[in-house]
């Protein structure tokens, strides 16, 4: 019998990648996904309507942030993330694990938790397992990560072994207090988080005490803090196969498209990162030749759309010298724009790459893609 929370249907495979469906109350995700990240209850220079009809089935939004501001208990009184956004698809929310840790000095670990200061206004807060599954509740998210310790990098194998097992620790009461949430409970997925830095055999711990608790899906962590694509692409070489094959897998916080294209290939199916949209805010546009700085002095003149073969408003409406005036001014329509035009470009490599699975020629579309994008830049 299909669940009607959360059913995840394999369609295609080539090699070690998948494409598929989520089918969840709030609609379906076309995996492999891109997920726009939407921090603060907004994707950024985005409304809602257009990050849909950029092609995204799924947004994230941010449990650290929305407690802060405007509270995970205002949030609730107010009917919920999805109703106070305007955004009535699936989101999945991260646990808050990643930006209390990256605190630093603000912070203070304990088995119990993280205790941290606000970054806003120096309150003090405690963020555990059960109150970042509390907080996600209230939100009433779709997808729910499990509280996790993103370990930092580099570690010592002593270092990353004690991270990891505090985590797995904190997996299991993560589904304890997700269990607990009742109707939400009843209508929503919990993702696990395997760590184990860059250690197969701490990985392998990792995913066999998650598959043990057992999880909806399960989410590749630790990664891009900072070791680089081609370390990267050795942990996941290692790491997807670990995770159960039923499942949906989720690399969390990439990235770059190249680094999407390599990781669909070793089977991830999910994906998140703030980089179209904030670098979109900050001139850079991605295209299928390239990433383009749409600053650069050779654009002041240049009548040609930003991509020829994309179809959102930015390219079909405005030459690259209008943009370029746009962000060298400090309008805000550039910031738009751009960030139009990311989304749009990522959502269309996500298609690209679910067409070439289903059709058996993935391997000759990431080789096209790869050709091209990397070629000696000229924007």
């Amino acid at each position: 019998m299909t669940d009607p929370r959360f059913a995840y249907t394999i369609h295609a495979t080539d090699g070690r990648a998948r494409t598929g469906t989520i089918a969840m109350r709030r609609g379906e995700i076309r995996t492999p996904a891109f997920m726009p990240v939407g921090t603060a209850a907004t994707v950024k220079a985005m409304k809602p309507a257009d990050v849909r009809a950029s092609g995204a089935d799924v947004i994230l939004g941010n449990t650290y942030h929305l407690m802060l501001r405007p509270g995970a208990e205002r949030m609730d009184r107010l009917g919920g993330l999805h109703a106070f956004m305007g955004w009535n698809r699936p989101i999945l929310t991260d646990s808050g694990g990643y930006q209390v840790m990256s605190l630093g000095d603000l912070t203070k670990k304990s088995e119990e938790g993280v205790a941290f200061k606000s970054h806003l206004d120096g309150s003090r807060h405690m963020l555990t397992p059960e109150r970042s599954m509390e907080v996600q509740r209230l939100l009433g998210s779709d997808i729910v990560m499990a509280f996790d310790e993103c370990t930092a990098f580099p570690a010592t194998a002593e270092q990353a072994e004690a991270s990891m097992e505090r985590s797995m620790r904190w997996a299991a009461r993560s589904r304890a207090g997700f269990d607990g949430g009742g109707d939400h409970a009843a209508r929503s997925a919990l993702f696990g988080i395997q760590q184990g830095s860059m250690f197969e055999g701490l990985r392998r711990r990792s995913s066999e005490a998650l598959t043990a608790i057992g999880f909806d899906g399960y989410a590749v962590g630790g990664l891009a803090v900072g070791e680089g694509q081609a370390e990267m692409f050795r942990v996941l070489d290692f790491a997807v196969d670990m995770l159960p094959q039923s499942a949906p897998r989720y690399l969390m916080g990439v990235g770059k498209p190249d680094d999407i294209v390599g990781a669909v290939m070793r089977g991830i199916d999910m994906f998140d990162c703030v980089l179209p949209t904030r670098s979109g805010r900050n001139g850079q546009a991605f295209t299928w030749d390239g990433p383009v700085n749409i600053r650069n002095a050779r654009h002041a003149e240049d009548l040609a759309p930003l991509d020829p073969t994309c179809g959102c408003g930015a390219c079909s409406g405005w030459s690259r010298a209008y943009l370029h005036h746009l962000v060298r001014s400090g309008e805000m329509l550039g910031a738009m724009l751009m960030t139009e035009h990311n989304l749009y470009f990522y959502q269309a490599v996500m298609a690209g790459l679910r067409q070439a699975i289903a059709e058996a020629r993935l391997e000759a579309f990431a080789a096209d893609f790869l050709a091209r994008y990397r070629r000696p830049a000229t924007g």
